[in-house]
């Protein structure tokens, strides 16, 4: 499909995806600005904390773990089960339920867990029965509204963490390292646009490299969690398969897979994500493990975040992954809205 060919993505995108990834940088302005203002009745002390979530929701809660980690100052973890781990038990635990429609059967399961344990909870969700059963509780509720994907909500599940763990006193003042990330984001997008032609678009032209390919994307770091960002959103857009892997442990393992099968290795594509923020010997593995790919005849590629800072660094990767999976949709001529596959296995579920 031609990437230039603005009245066919009207055809194909029905529910205009591109304009919810275009809003992005806005959504998560949006989000720091209501969770700066919405109740929060959490009491300390608190020793640690537990991030319930699924899909998009849980992706947000790994995106801010990683930007949080050289200076969060008590520990937190991401729960994509139906159970909390075992220590997560009395008020010195705080469990933060996020689930985009409030009735992620697992994200639900973790929270009513929470309060049979003792636990502090705040549930962040558009409404639905976790938000039910927040304010049964008398939990604090972080409602808001929005009526697209929950993978087009990310904006909404980190923004609103980076405003509870700065208000809790867990992280120092964010608010320089959003402006810049929120800055570096609308200048990327000038060259991301669906107006932007393919010559002068990275993201169109990376699309079309993928085509037919096998993709696999690395990161490290603050970019680990883009990376499984980038291989969720491939996914759900343009419903290919992609997988994602993370540096340093893809060269204890991963590396030595390279040779077999052949047949299939010429049909990968590898894109390594990369970021000045990451640590110096990362950032040389990331160049070497590139070079071994390449050498192995496996076709690679790479993309560097833009701005300055963790923050930037990690959220200009996202959005042009966000930009790339929709272009990949474009050319293989899907809508990237529905997921019918998801949509059916839960509706299974619930027979």
């Amino acid at each position: 499909m031609n990437l230039d060919d603005r009245d066919k993505f009207s055809q194909l995108d029905r529910s205009n995806m591109r304009e919810a990834i275009d809003y992005l940088p806005d959504q998560l302005a949006q989000a720091w600005e209501q969770g700066l203002n919405l109740p929060l009745r959490v009491k300390p002390p608190i020793r640690h904390v537990v991030i319930a979530g699924m899909g998009g929701s849980a992706i947000g809660a790994d995106l801010f773990i990683a930007y949080g980690e050289p200076f969060l100052t008590v520990p937190v973890v991401t729960c994509r089960e139906y159970q909390l781990p075992a220590w997560a038990r009395g008020s010195e635990i705080l469990v933060i339920g996020s689930s985009h429609s409030g009735n992620t059967e697992e994200t639900l399961s973790a929270v009513k867990q929470a309060g049979e344990r003792g636990c502090q909870v705040v549930a962040i969700a558009t409404g639905g029965e976790l938000a039910a059963v927040a304010n049964e509780a008398g939990w604090d509720v972080w409602q808001f509204e929005h009526h697209g994907q929950p993978r087009a909500a990310v904006g909404f599940s980190f923004g609103f963490l980076l405003a509870l763990f700065t208000r809790l006193g867990f992280i120092p003042d964010p608010t320089h390292d959003l402006e810049i990330t929120l800055q570096a984001m609308r200048e990327q997008q000038q060259s991301l646009g669906v107006e932007v032609p393919v010559v002068r678009n990275p993201a169109k032209r990376l699309a079309g490299q993928l085509m037919g390919r096998w993709v696999v994307v690395i990161g490290s770091d603050v970019a680990a969690p883009v990376a499984r960002r980038w291989k969720g959103q491939i996914n759900e857009l343009a419903k290919a398969w992609a997988q994602f892997d993370i540096l340093p442990e893809a060269d204890h393992n991963t590396l030595a897979g390279i040779e077999n099968p052949e047949a299939l290795l010429e049909k990968m594509m590898v894109l390594f994500l990369r970021t000045p923020s990451d640590h110096p010997r990362n950032r040389l593995r990331n160049e070497l493990t590139l070079q071994a790919f390449l050498t192995a005849g496996i076709n690679v590629d790479f993309v560097q975040g833009k701005g300055e800072g963790r923050m930037a660094h990690q959220w200009t990767l996202l959005h042009f992954g966000d930009y790339l999976a929709y272009y990949l949709a474009m050319a293989y001529g899907v809508d990237p809205t529905p997921v019918q596959a998801i949509e059916g296995l839960k509706a299974v579920m619930k027979e």
